[in-house]
């Protein structure tokens, strides 16, 4: 009985076409019937299948699918070990007609772990993706480094790290979490623009529950250690969570339509039948009458942005600020926004770092940046300052002051203290600065203020009448305080505020601006780079 021929052997005398195609055909098997069954089980799809629904109908085009991992040692030699393609499938491949460079990593063979082989075929992709200026998206679903092969699926990693760097800021690199993401290998999405993770059968995490349960004696299962809701609402590792596979790359296909196929070009222009000058009659009785009562910011988003879609990034982390993308006038623009709505809209560690992410993605990406503003300041607290509010603070301020796309900002109703300063002012290049007649902007709220500057007029009240009387006296110091600084119009006589609009007036002045900045031109002093406060 004749041996079953290797995967690089061909049989003498057969047709060559043929032998080309059974080829193929056993790479696209992968790992074989039983464990696609045993992935289709899990609620997975295969990778090959993934692709398929990532990208438009029959424009996949394949690289290295004959591919073999070169490991002898611990029975890899064996024909049933050895894999057309290995363990990941890569190519690239158009959506909505724009060309991208994909790999997907196949569960189905070895676990999807990283061999030597499989890390050069990541990083011929990616090399492809700098030198065309395209997108690369990764669809990551491994078991981590192939043991068997020691060091050189360790420097694999390493290979593909360093290109992750070279292409930050130059093509935009997506990674969707569609299994398993341990150890080395989170490090890559990590230093990828955007993270996708799918819930229940995605996680992400340096150390597993037995490593952690050995160290800390800390028992956790992997879904609460890593799983896509810690990392969308916790750490906020994850940008975005989907209910499924097939909506985790339907996002993506929604999210490339915002960005641009690389640095040097502007993200595409989608025609819209939503008037430029369309204005919103509620949103002139939007903000309440009470500076304490909340509104949902994204109510004025929806409200101001092409059709009322907008996608927002980053969810379910640091909700007292909103960070997505949008259309207005059939252009792409980055929202941030103080959420009033959650913890009065205050900036702490979390939603600073948040926005500043979020403001270096579009300014690296040639996307304009619309700020809406309410903000009462930063969040004090001896746990904030503890852990570094001054940095994750400074760290927006970096960004905004960093950034030279067209910077449009919109201070709805409280602006104070150094947040005023923050939040895309005049002072670090806001090109165009607006405010509605509710605007607060101040030094800090009427009452902190009051406090501070009339304390020996409260202490005589409150000696002479005592406490209603003195609450009486603060109610009127408040009021007049109130009357000459909480308002728009002393920012307005400086020049740091370019006008007070009308509230419903928002989207055709934005409109308006954006197109008037189209032109802009402006950078930075020449330089290595600069030093964030990391």
């Amino acid at each position: 009985m004749a041996e079953t021929p290797k995967p690089t052997e061909v049989v003498e005398g057969r047709d060559p076409i043929e032998v080309l195609n059974e080829k193929k055909d056993n790479s696209f098997k992968g790992g074989g019937e039983a464990r696609i069954a045993k992935q289709k089980d899990a609620g997975k799809l295969t990778a090959r299948e993934r692709l398929e629904l990532l990208l438009d109908p029959d424009s996949f085009r394949e690289i290295d699918p004959f591919v073999l991992h070169r490991t002898r040692d611990f029975g890899m030699d064996a024909p049933d070990k050895q894999f057309l393609g290995d363990s990941v499938v890569t190519g690239w491949g158009t959506i909505h007609g724009r060309l991208v460079y994909v790999f997907s990593q196949d569960f189905t063979v070895v676990g999807g772990s990283l061999s030597e082989v499989h890390a050069q075929k990541i990083c011929k992709v990616m090399d492809l993706a700098l030198k065309n200026g395209a997108p690369l998206i990764g669809l990551n679903d491994s078991g981590g480094a192939r043991i068997q092969e020691g060091v050189l699926s360790l420097g694999g990693y390493a290979d593909i790290f360093l290109r992750n760097v070279m292409a930050s800021g130059v093509v935009p690199q997506i990674s969707v979490i569609m299994g398993p993401c341990a150890g080395g290998a989170v490090y890559s999405p990590a230093l990828t623009d955007f993270v996708l993770m799918v819930k229940d059968t995605s996680y992400m995490f340096v150390t597993g529950p037995d490593v952690v349960k050995t160290v800390t004696k800390e028992e956790v299962t992997k879904e609460e250690l890593g799983g896509a809701l810690v990392h969308a609402g916790t750490s906020g590792v994850a940008h975005m969570v989907a209910e499924s596979e097939e909506d985790a790359l339907f996002y993506i296909q929604e999210l490339l339509s915002y960005l641009p196929q690389n640095n040097m070009e502007d993200a595409i222009f989608v025609p819209t039948r939503d008037d430029a000058l369309r204005t919103e009659a509620s949103l002139d009785t939007i903000v309440p009458h009470s500076p304490n009562k909340p509104y949902d910011m994204k109510e004025i988003i929806r409200h101001v942005v092409d059709e009322g879609r907008f996608f927002e990034i980053h969810e379910h982390f640091a909700q007292n600020i909103v960070v997505g993308f949008a259309r207005m006038g059939g252009h792409s623009i980055g929202i941030i926004a103080n959420q009033p709505a959650f913890l009065a809209g205050v900036l702490d560690i979390k939603a600073s770092e948040k926005a500043a992410r979020f403001v270096r993605t579009c300014d690296a990406f040639n996307i304009p940046i619309l700020t809406f503003v309410d903000v009462p300041g930063f969040m004090p607290g001896v746990d904030q300052e503890h852990n570094g509010i001054i940095r994750s603070g400074a760290k927006l301020l970096y960004a905004y002051c960093e950034a030279t796309v067209p910077k449009i900002t919109v201070v709805t109703r409280k602006s104070y203290g150094g947040a005023y300063c923050v939040m895309s002012s005049k002072h670090i290049r806001g090109d165009l600065n607006l405010a509605w007649p509710t605007a607060e902007i101040a030094v800090m709220g009427p009452d902190g203020a009051v406090e501070i500057i009339f304390r020996r007029e409260l202490a005589k009240a409150m000696k002479e009448g005592g406490e209603e009387a003195m609450l009486e006296e603060k109610a009127r110091l408040v009021a007049s305080y109130r009357e000459r600084f909480a308002n728009p119009y002393v920012a307005a006589s400086y020049g740091y505020i370019d006008d007070v609009i009308v509230p419903s007036e928002t989207r055709p002045r934005v409109i308006n601006a954006l197109e008037m900045l189209s032109n802009k031109r402006d950078g930075n002093p020449p330089r290595k780079h600069g030093n964030i406060p990391l």
